[in-house]
């Protein structure tokens, strides 16, 4: 194993693919941070452009972007409370806060030094546990993903800020929009009132533009119209310190393999990955209650969760032909159009590919730190702009992304209607990251839950006789008592404060 990983090294350290891979890296970078161009349309839009390469060659420069754009939409997500990705929605929620605070070098540093070590050691165990990952994910059928949606969603609890309830007011809005669309087992329309755009349900993406983009342009421009002169956000050119890297390090690594067993499932995605790793880091922390307040653990888990996908969505597709994610699919392509078979005999047929494709990973990850590091003080200028200027500038990307998903002015009026919904619902401090999840999580829950029933003719009794949805059972409810938990120590700390 070791001989041909070394082959592969010396494959992808050519400077003909080196360079191709550090292009789409930088690409994916930059395709990440837009708003609405998400890792999958990046790796789309670069396939054609491989028709005529060698295997190795098209496949690095598809890896490179798919690395880059995990970890670039991080970028406005930290800087200007704009997810660049879904999967970095939850980075919102510290991320921000820092850069609030003035810290907006540390939150990147953060941000990228916990994507690569999520990438890292995704592509560790990507290349060591192959076969036994993709055992795992083999014995994932209707129930699992069911109580993977469940134990999901008992994350709305911990991330909405100080009221529960407002919490639960905004998941119920959540699966309310996930409802939108035609019945995913008997295609009956649903709330649809005859506009043929909602068939299909409503896209993620100008929801979350909407909820988070066009909405922070509707709540800065009312503070810029309240404040008498603008002055641009400052902040220090410092970035973390070794002690702060101790502190966020456990978290980090947990959540690193976290993504990768979440990525190697079918189906479940960085943005599932990132909110379930920073569950679990807001759980086992000692202080919880700093997180939404620009906690390093919370960055940490949220980038390293999403960026272990990358690895492990690579485990199915490898060694038994299924895609883990979208991008996986996009490669299974790729591959194909090189007349190459994934499955189990490709490790035997086409040893110097796959060993090429891992290659290609580690080395795009470490590309994706440089990068990443170098970029920092340029990508922090974002923050001096006044905001007078940068607002319009944001509102343009924001609507252009929402364009591009479908080249359509539907999705534009979606986001806007989002983006007025989600100034309003801040106005009156109920959360919006408990929206996005149960957009992504509801249809899941609902369609497995829906299979499941029908498995099983009617009878809930693959609750308990499955040992995975046992073990997600248990952990939903341990998320939920560890919540509750938490809930209760933070308003016991508070509560002498008020009454003071």
């Amino acid at each position: 194993m070791f001989e041909l990983l070394l082959q592969g090294l010396q494959s992808t350290l050519q400077p003909g693919i080196f360079l191709l891979l550090l292009a789409g890296v930088t690409g994916g970078i930059i395709i990440g941070s837009l708003p609405g161009l998400t890792a999958t349309m990046g790796v789309a839009i670069m396939l054609p452009f491989t028709f005529g390469m060698g295997p190795n060659a098209s496949l690095a420069m598809l890896i490179g972007v798919y690395v880059g754009a995990i970890y670039g939409g991080s970028i406005p997500a930290i800087l200007l409370r704009t997810p660049g990705t879904p999967a970095s929605a939850a980075t919102v929620l510290d991320g921000h806060q820092l850069v609030q605070q003035g810290h907006a070098a540390k939150a990147l540093s953060i941000s990228v030094v916990c994507s690569f070590m999520g990438g890292l050691i995704s592509t560790i165990m990507l290349i060591t546990l192959s076969p036994m990952l993709a055992g795992f994910a083999l014995k994932f059928s209707a129930p699992e993903y069911l109580m993977l949606a469940v134990f999901g969603l008992t994350i709305i609890g911990s991330i909405s800020s100080k009221s529960l309830v407002k919490g639960l007011i905004s998941g119920f809005i959540g699966l309310a929009i996930a409802c939108i669309g035609l019945d995913p087992i008997t295609s009956t329309p649903r709330y649809t009132f005859g506009i043929m755009e909602l068939y299909n349900g409503l896209s993620i993406i100008p929801v979350l533009i909407g909820l988070f983009a066009i909405s922070e342009c509707l709540l800065q421009s009312e503070q810029i119209v309240k404040e008498a002169s603008q002055k641009a956000l400052t902040f220090s050119h410092k970035l973390f310190s070794y002690p702060e890297f101790r502190k966020f390090f456990p978290s980090a690594l947990k959540s690193s393999l976290m993504g990768t067993c979440i990525g190697a499932v079918p189906g479940a995605g960085a943005d599932i990955a990132a909110f379930v790793c920073y569950n679990e880091a807001r759980r086992s922390s000692k202080n919880p209650e700093n997180f939404g307040k620009g906690a390093l653990e919370g960055i940490a888990a949220a980038e390293s969760g999403n960026n272990g996908v990358t690895g492990g969505a690579l485990v199915p597709l490898l060694t038994l032909g299924v895609p883990g994610d979208a991008v996986a699919a996009i490669l299974l392509g790729a591959l194909t159009i090189q007349g190459i078979a994934p499955g189990p005999m490709l490790f035997q047929n086409s040893p110097d590919i796959v060993y090429g494709l891992f290659s290609s990973m580690l080395v795009a990850n470490i590309l994706m730190l440089i990068v990443g590091l170098a970029g920092i003080k340029i990508f922090c200028r974002i923050v001096e702009i006044p905001k007078a200027l940068i607002i319009p500038m944001i509102a343009l990307l924001s609507v252009v992304g929402a364009y591009s998903m479908n080249n359509s002015m539907f999705d534009v009026a979606v986001a806007l209607a989002f983006g007025l919904l989600g100034y309003l619902l801040t106005k009156i401090e109920i959360p919006l990251s408990p929206i996005v999840l149960a957009v992504i999580l509801g249809p899941m829950a609902e369609t497995n839950l829906r299979k499941s029933l029908m498995m099983y003719e009617g009878s809930w009794s693959f609750l308990y006789d499955r040992p995975i949805v046992l073990i997600f059972v248990l952990l939903s409810a341990l998320s939920l008592y560890s919540t509750w938990r938490i809930k209760r120590r933070i308003q016991s700390n508070t509560s002498p404060q008020l009454a003071v």
